[in-house]
C-alpha cells in the first residue's frame, strides 16, 4: 500500500541539509509511494526543485500537509507545519527533545506520532539508521578543514628552496566517529597526530589511522563501550597528562559530545595559557557548550594568542554529503514503518522501541514520558 511522503524546505537557522535527496526519494517513488517536496526544500544542499523528476513539487506547506502520512525532516520541524499534519501521521526527525519538550507533547496530544533519530539505539541492527554517526562523520572532517583553513602554519611538511616546514603537530581529543574522522583527516593533510579517549580500548583504532595514542593511565571505559564519568582524581590526572601534550601542539580538535547533556569540560583556561601563540583550538562540542573552558558556541576568538573556534552545525557546511547519508540512514529506519498495510508503528521492535518519542497521543519514551 503506497503512503504519502513529505519533504519540507527546513526553518532553522543555517540549516542547509534536507532530509531526503532525490535518489533516495525515487527509491521511495518507485516502490509505489507519493513522495512531495516543499519548492526549494533541496536547493541548499545542491538540489533544485528540478531535480526531483520522481516527486510533486509543491509551494506552501498546506499542500505539502494534506493528507501526509510521514514527514521526515532534519531538525525538528516548525510548528506551524505540524499543526497542520494529519491525526495518525509519523514525523522521523532529530527531535531533540531535551529542548522544549512542551512542543512535542502538544503535537504528540493531537496524535501525531515521533521519532526521534538521534535516539536510534546504537546497536548492530540499527547501524545503518545512526545519523548520530553519519553526522559526526561529516563534523570530524569540517573540524580539521577548519582548523586547516584558521591556522597561521601549514600542516604537512614541506621541503623548499627556501628551507624545511615541519609538519603540524595536532591532537585530538575524542576517538569516538568523529574522532577517528579527524584523525584520518588531519594525517591526509600531513600533520602528526596524538590521540586521546578515556576509554583505553580506543588505541586499536586511533593506532590504526597512524595516530599516537596519549597514556593518561585514564580508563572510563564501561560495558558496551560507553565511558562513565571520571572521579575528580581521574579529572587531575588527566588534565596534567593532556597539559603537557597541548603545549606542544598546533592544532587541537576537540570532539567529546553527549547528545542531550553538556559536553564535558576537557580544556581548562589555565591549559590554553600554557598553549603556544598562533596555536588552534576546534571544538567540535560547541552545540553542547563546548569542551574548552573559553570556547564561545558560534564564535572564534583569540586568547592570548591561541586562536579558539566554536563551530556550530558542521554538517550543514558539507550539506550534499551530510544529506546523502541522513536520507539513507532516514531510508532504512522507514523500512521498519512501512508495511504492506500502510503505515505500521510497532512499539514492541527493538529499534522503534528505542526512538519511538510519541504515540497514541502520548510521549511513550522512557526518558521523557515522566
Amino acid at each position: 500500500m503506497g503512503l504519502t511522503i513529505g519533504i519540507a524546505a527546513e526553518t532553522a537557522s543555517g540549516e542547509k541539509r534536507v532530509a531526503l535527496d532525490p535518489p533516495t526519494a525515487a527509491k521511495l517513488a518507485g516502490a509505489g509511494h507519493e513522495v512531495r517536496v516543499q519548492s526549494g526544500a533541496g536547493v541548499e544542499a545542491g538540489h533544485p526543485d528540478a531535480a526531483w523528476k520522481d516527486c510533486q513539487v509543491v509551494n506552501d506547506t498546506s499542500a505539502l500537509a494534506a493528507d501526509l502520512q510521514i514527514l521526515p525532516a532534519v531538525g525538528r520541524p516548525a510548528g506551524e507545519l505540524l499543526e497542520k499534519l494529519p491525526r495518525g501521521s509519523l514525523v522521523i526527525a532529530q527531535l531533540a527533545p531535551h529542548r522544549d519538550l512542551d512542543a512535542l507533547k502538544q503535537a504528540a496530544s493531537r496524535g501525531i506520532s515521533l521519532i526521534a533519530m538521534e535516539l536510534v539505539p546504537r546497536i548492530t541492527r540499527a547501524q545503518a539508521m545512526d545519523v548520530l554517526s553519519s553526522q559526526a562523520t561529516v563534523a570530524g572532517y569540517q573540524g580539521v578543514i577548519i582548523a586547516a583553513d584558521i591556522s597561521p602554519r601549514l600542516l604537512p611538511m614541506l621541503t623548499t628552496a627556501a628551507g624545511t616546514l615541519r609538519p603540524a603537530q595536532a591532537v585530538v581529543i575524542g576517538a569516538g566517529v568523529a574522532g577517528l574522522q579527524a584523525i584520518a583527516t588531519a594525517r591526509r593533510l600531513g600533520a602528526q597526530v596524538e590521540a586521546y579517549d578515556i576509554r583505553a580500548a580506543a588505541r586499536e583504532q586511533v593506532e590504526s589511522l597512524g595516530a599516537r595514542m596519549i597514556d593518561t593511565g585514564v580508563d572510563a571505559e564501561t560495558e558496551g563501550g560507553y565511558a562513565r564519568e571520571l572521579s575528580e582524581d581521574e579529572k587531575n590526572q588527566q588534565a596534567e597528562a593532556l597539559a603537557a601534550r597541548l603545549a606542544r601542539a598546533d592544532i587541537v580538535i576537540t570532539t567529546a559530545a553527549i547528545p542531550g547533556r553538556p559536553s564535558p569540560k576537557i580544556i581548562s583556561a589555565e591549559m590554553v595559557a600554557g598553549m603556544q601563540p598562533g596555536s588552534v583550538i576546534v571544538d567540535i562540542a560547541a552545540e553542547g557548550g563546548g569542551n574548552c573552558e573559553l570556547t564561545r558556541p558560534g564564535e572564534t576568538i583569540s586568547e592570548n594568542g591561541v586562536i579558539i573556534s566554536g563551530p556550530l552545525n558542521l554538517p550543514s557546511r558539507c550539506a550534499l554529503h551530510a544529506s546523502e547519508m541522513y536520507a539513507r540512514n532516514i531510508f532504512n529506519l522507514m523500512q521498519l514503518v512501512i508495511g504492506e498495510q500502510g503505515l505500521v508503528i510497532d512499539p514492541d521492535d527493538e529499534v522503534i522501541a528505542g526512538c519511538l518519542l510519541a504515540h497514541d497521543g502520548a510521549i511513550v519514551h522512557p526518558k521523557f514520558k515522566e
